[in-house]
């Protein structure tokens, strides 16, 4: 997303996040009934939290330039990945259930 488009999706869609480590960075994974977003940074961990507590307001991306500001242990975002959940992959995760 970006400053000139944003996305609201609603808490009660949450089903799950998925917070892998990759090297230098982390990947965390947000999934809802309709979309899924991942996120890459550091310190993905308190956004998962947050997640869980149902604290979170808003998320972005840090611009390159400023990537250095967060101080150790803050999150910093450095990509936003949103994707559609299509039908297919909705019946497959109702299959596993």
């Amino acid at each position: 997303m970006s400053a000139e488009q944003t996305l609201l999706l609603p808490f009660d869609q949450f089903a799950f996040a998925e917070l892998k480590n990759e090297g230098k960075e982390q990947r965390l994974r947000l999934v809802f009934a309709t979309h899924e977003v991942t996120l890459r940074g550091h310190s993905l961990r308190r956004i998962e939290t947050a997640m869980q507590r149902m604290e979170l307001a808003f998320l972005g991306a840090l611009p390159a330039s400023q990537r250095s500001l967060p101080t150790e242990g803050q999150p910093a975002i450095t990509k936003i990945d949103v994707k559609e959940v299509a039908e297919s992959d909705k019946r497959m995760e109702d299959d596993r259930e």
